[in-house]
């Protein structure tokens, strides 16, 4: 077992969970990333109580994740570039539920090849897949824990 106690004093999982680890959070940006961007479309799409909705996009929006952007005679809610980059977290719990809760309900279907994906998460030096069997944990000298 490796024993690395900073890892609690920088916990970059923790503090992710903090911000989009409830259910809805992380409902509102799968459907963000899905091109959703309106409180009423939103709120019929996931069934989610007004206020909560309410309340997690401010959250969203407070945090950099969401601009509020006025559109018309409404608001429209849309990804920033902080917010995109959580996409890959979203599908790998996608790829873990349709392998381990019973199937895909979508599929992605990736626009330079056709295929449908079958997401992975690689090295981005050799390209080689990372599974816990091919990874160790190092700390990280000089590591702060903050943003």
């Amino acid at each position: 077992m490796h024993d690395l106690p900073q890892r609690f004093e920088a916990d970059s999982v923790g503090r992710a969970l903090a911000l989009v680890g409830e259910r809805w959070t992380l409902l509102i940006l799968r459907e963000a990333f899905f091109g959703v961007r309106r409180f009423g479309e939103l709120s019929r799409n996931l069934g989610i109580p007004k206020p909560t909705l309410s309340a997690r996009l401010r959250t969203l929006v407070d945090a950099g994740l969401l601009d509020r952007v006025p559109h018309g005679d409404h608001h429209e809610y849309r990804l920033t570039d902080r917010g995109r980059d959580l996409f890959p977290a979203v599908v790998a719990l996608m790829r873990w539920g349709d392998e381990h809760l019973g199937g895909p309900s979508i599929a992605l279907r990736h626009h330079a090849c056709g295929e449908v994906v079958r997401a992975r998460v690689v090295c981005g030096h050799c390209t080689g897949e990372i599974t816990t069997d091919s990874v160790t944990p190092e700390a990280v000298v000089g590591s702060t824990g903050g943003d």
